[in-house]
């Protein structure tokens, strides 16, 4: 069986300490809850025999199970990968409410160097922990996990969506990228009027699945581009391909543009990087783009408008959850609700300014409101249209 190191007191935990019993016999996992204070369940997970280190957090289930993506990454030491998993967690369970799918928020990391460390077997372990929660969290793809993987996963545990399959709705990102062009869209109607693209300037950084897809919309619509990559072939390439301008890594956020578009990894928007800024809006595709919450309230002091990233990177989450619903994965639905996107931050940029309140506040408030009150709470259970397979 698996092992669950710790014996919590709670009643919950104890639900999840007879999950894990009953559902594994790979006696080479083990399980620790991690008590955090304001999440529902923190899971360390360990299997020696598969190299496996890795976490689950589970931040809130009033609204439904909690989802959220595999993340595999090389942190530094535990305690970084804890912290990061956290915050994770936490955004999906705004990410979700704002976006009304009828889920709660979580998410994993795996610790691990995606290029070099993972194997099938540590991703079948990973699933198999999954597998043992009974349905309390459910995975998809993320930084260093792809659809391959997660099809991997899905050998042992039922719990997973984002599939390539028939029945499910196969790789996020572009949902996710188009969404953040419709948040760049409505970020410039805020600024300017008109959400029209043709000569405004965009700097992204970050040239990952969805920055290359974002860029790709971006150009056709007739924006000036500057691309970052810590990959620079990469972005040389995207650049000669779209007439871009090449920018460091180190650079990207000082670029004088209409709009920074974060689309790598998180906490860019910091104590060092927003008094550099000289863009007039921020709307990308990255999770966790504030190091602290306060550090909206000095984008907002200097007069540059934020799409508060849980709202304007939701494309991924409303897709993959259209699998789960009982009628079947429908792309024309997920398409629409990507689109309303574009409406959510304009009520948001709306409410913000007759609050006079930053635009992160002004959407934690409306996830919080709506988990308060449950707007949205799922009542029929997830399907999974699709089977283990073995």
């Amino acid at each position: 069986m698996v092992q669950l190191l710790e014996n919590p007191a709670q009643d919950s935990k104890n639900k999840l300490e007879r999950l894990v019993q009953e559902g594994q016999k790979n006696s080479s996992i083990q399980m620790e809850s991690i008590s955090v204070k304001g999440y529902e369940q923190v899971i360390k997970v360990s299997d020696k025999k598969a190299g496996l280190t890795a976490i689950i957090a589970i931040h809130d289930t009033t609204l439904g199970p909690a989802l959220g993506g595999i993340r595999i990454h090389p942190y530094a030491n535990f305690n970084d990968a804890l912290e990061d998993v956290l915050r994770l967690a936490k955004g999906m369970t705004h990410k979700s409410a704002v976006a009304g799918v009828g889920l709660g928020g979580g998410k994993s990391v795996i610790i691990a160097d995606p290029k070099k460390q993972k194997t099938p077997e540590l991703l079948l372990s990973f699933g198999a922990a999954v597998e043992a929660l009974g349905g309390i969290y459910i995975c998809a793809e993320d930084v260093g996990c792809t659809t391959e993987d997660v099809k991997i996963v899905r050998k042992s545990t039922k719990y997973v969506v984002g599939l390539p399959h028939d029945k499910s709705s196969g790789d996020p990102g572009p949902f996710t990228a188009w969404g953040t062009y419709r948040g760049i869209q409505a970020t410039l109607k805020k600024l300017y009027g008109s959400e029209s693209l043709e000569g405004r300037s965009i700097a992204i950084q970050g040239l990952g699945n969805v920055g290359a897809q974002l860029t790709e919309f971006l150009f056709w619509a007739g924006a000036e581009l500057y691309l970052s990559d810590i990959d620079m072939e990469k972005a040389e390439r995207m650049a000669l391909k779209f007439g871009a301008k090449v920018v460091p890594a180190n650079q990207i956020a000082k670029i004088e543009c209409d709009i920074f578009s974060p689309c790598a990894l998180g906490a860019i928007l910091n104590d060092t990087t927003i008094p550099a800024l000289r863009c007039r809006g921020i709307a990308g595709s990255a999770n966790n783009q504030l190091h602290r919450d306060h550090h909206a309230d000095l984008i907002r002091e200097r007069g540059i408008v934020y799409a508060p990233d849980f709202v304007i990177n939701a494309g991924g989450i409303l897709n993959v959850t259209a699998e789960i619903e009982d009628a079947g994965y429908s792309p024309k639905l997920s398409r629409q609700k990507v689109h309303e996107i574009y409406d959510t931050l304009l009520a948001i940029y709306e409410i913000a300014e007759k609050n006079r309140e930053s635009t992160h506040n002004a959407a934690l408030a409306l996830a919080e409101y709506r988990i308060k009150y449950n707007i949205g709470k799922r009542v029929i259970p997830p399907t999974f249209h699709h089977t283990i397979e073995n």
